[in-house]
């Protein structure tokens, strides 16, 4: 049986053995892609792969759980170890990520439960998930003839809060569904974060997660061990090779010779784990969001992250100049080229058959009826968009005053389906002058779930719930008798291109296209507005005219040769005859 403990050193069958591992989160690249990029790792020079485990996608609806595709996590784990890769697996119910919630199922909203504590509704529900997951894992142990060498418990805890209570159970839970391999925490490398979100006192080995200063931040941790007593050895567990990208900013770039020297400073002192080694891609509407103050920073698609490898998988300038100096360090590990895909075009898409939004409400949701508008959650949708629509009856002549009150995040205001008002976050609320043309009118309300914040302060805040909160008013009053239509956008299959299309309005555009010989590539979205995109039925993701990013990538594994199909559902009533695409991303630098 072989072992990994955690003693002065690491040790692997009792020989020591230093860390060198790479981030690829599963749920974030095809599982056709999954054995590219962990080559491409270990041809590094690299022994070890990590990666998060998202609750709310293998738990989308409560006890409804999925394993396949996409997040065949095992599947996972075997192919890391059929290329010789050990692993670090972070099972935590919380994983930041820059993923939707945090990776917190959105139901949890509805479920009157303090999320990351000691809350016993909430610890039930973890238990719940738990059950299912944790004997999925425990069966790739090291000890078990797997390649998983430990455990995390919570992620950067310390940044959030100090309820030991909670930890403890966690790891309580772990142990109770067979996890017998050593556990970790990782926080910030100061005293603080250290001291909240660590289990130091429980001898449960305490990491760190930077992006600069390695000797610096190893000197803090250093003196924390020393203050309780701890002959560990070091690791960084996020070393932030880039960084994420927010819709409206500029891209984030780091300089590759200066990354290079900045990691190589961290593994001559200690252990690694490379945070992103392969971004890759935010599919669907699972991009997070941070915050600042009371503002919502929302983030782009594409989840590049300018790692080592690019968001298709392939090496950068960054992955040459770091496997150079990791042959100089050590001439014994393997090593090889790596794997490279021929990124390609294809012949412009064209424009086949559109229709309006409201034209085929009927076909794509099912109609809830309630005298007050109810958000999301409470309909049991997590994420996508929700139209609300009522009528009203004219009482005065002159311009009527409409308030949306608590609408997330993004709102669209139509009266008889003429657009009036878009309105953020931050002007939500204020005063909308409407004329209306007829002694009655319909009342519609486009409003969208632009991404949940997974960090800090706000993750409980009542931001967090989306669609309409607290209702609509027209003049002083709230207004009521509504119809909703949660629009998930899961099966775009029930789009009926049938009905009526008017320019201007929120719409479905179906583009045809002919592939004769499978590429990855990127789709070329300048000239839309705002949506999102659809090839062969699979969510690419959201586009935004606001960039940077105003492309989307596109793996070959959701292409076919033949005829193929891209279907956008674009908001801002821009659109174009045809789609054409491009073998690199295009940014708004």
């Amino acid at each position: 049986m072989r072992e990994f403990k955690i003693a002065d050193q690491f040790y692997l069958d009792d020989q020591p053995f230093k860390i060198l591992s790479g981030a690829i989160h599963y749920f974030r690249v095809h599982p056709d892609d999954w054995y590219h990029s962990l080559y491409n790792l270990k041809a590094l020079g690299f022994n070890t792969v990590e990666t998060y485990i998202p609750w709310n996608l293998h738990e989308a609806q409560p006890g409804k759980f999925c394993w396949e595709g996409q997040l065949d996590i095992e599947r996972f784990l075997d192919l890391a170890q059929e290329l010789g890769l050990y692993a670090i697996v972070r099972p935590s119910p919380f994983i930041c990520a820059e993923w939707e919630f945090g990776g917190l199922p959105a139901w949890l909203l509805q479920a009157n439960v303090r999320v990351r504590s000691s809350d016993v509704g909430y610890l039930r529900l973890v238990r719940n998930y738990y059950k299912e997951l944790i004997p999925k894992l425990a069966r790739h142990q090291l000890n078990q003839g797997g390649n998983i060498l430990m455990f995390q418990i919570e992620n950067e805890y310390g940044s959030y809060g100090e309820d030991k209570a909670y930890l403890k159970a966690l790891k309580m839970m772990m142990d109770e569904f067979g996890i017998t391999s050593p556990y970790f925490t990782s926080d910030g490398p100061w005293q603080a974060t250290l001291r909240a979100g660590s289990l130091i006192d429980e001898d449960i080995l305490v990491t760190g997660n930077f992006g600069s200063k390695g000797t610096e931040n190893f000197q803090m941790m250093q003196a924390f061990f020393d203050l309780h007593h701890k002959k560990w050895p070091l690791m960084c567990m996020e070393f932030w090779d880039g960084w994420f990208n927010r819709w409206g900013d500029s891209i984030i770039k780091r300089d590759p010779q200066e990354l290079v020297d900045s990691v190589m400073e961290v593994i001559k002192q200690g252990s690694i784990n490379l945070y992103m080694f392969h971004g890759g891609t935010n599919y669907g509407f699972m991009n997070g969001c941070s915050a600042r103050g009371q503002r919502d920073l929302l983030q782009v698609t594409s989840y590049d992250y300018d790692a080592i490898l690019d968001e298709a998988g392939n090496p950068t300038a960054k992955y040459h100049l770091l496997q150079k100096a990791m042959q100089a360090e050590f001439p014994d590990n393997f090593y090889a080229q790596p794997l490279v895909k021929q990124m390609g075009t294809y012949p412009a898409a064209q424009l086949n058959e559109c229709v309006n939004l409201t034209a085929t409400l009927d076909t794509l949701s099912q109609v809830h009826q309630s005298f007050y508008p109810c958000n999301m959650e409470s309909l049991g949708q997590n994420t996508g968009y929700i139209y609300y629509q009522t009528e009203l009856l004219r009482d005065k002549q002159d311009e009527e005053k409409i308030r949306v009150i608590d609408a997330r995040d993004r709102m669209q205001l139509f009266i008889n389906q003429e657009l009036v008002a878009t309105q953020y976050q931050e002007e939500i609320g204020e005063e909308i002058m409407v004329a209306y043309p007829s002694e009655k009118v319909t009342l519609g309300l486009l409003v969208e779930n632009m991404g949940r914040v997974n960090y800090g302060y706000k993750l409980t805040a009542p931001t967090q719930s989306k669609g309409i909160g607290r209702g609509v008013m027209v003049d002083l009053h709230f207004v009521g008798r509504w119809q909703m239509y949660p629009l998930p956008l899961e099966d775009i299959s029930k789009v009926d291109f049938q009905g009526a299309f008017k320019e201007g309005l929120p719409s479905f555009y179906s583009y045809t296209f002919h592939v004769d010989h499978l590429q990855d590539t990127f789709l070329d979205l300048r000239g839309f507005g705002k949506g999102v995109a659809f090839v062969n039925g699979h969510n690419l993701g959201r586009f935004w005219e606001k960039g940077p990013l105003r492309s989307l990538y596109v793996t070959q594994k959701w292409l076919k040769e033949g005829a193929n199909e891209i279907v956008l559902f674009e908001t801002e009533g821009k659109y174009k005859e045809q789609l054409v695409f491009s073998n690199a991303a295009i940014i708004d630098y």
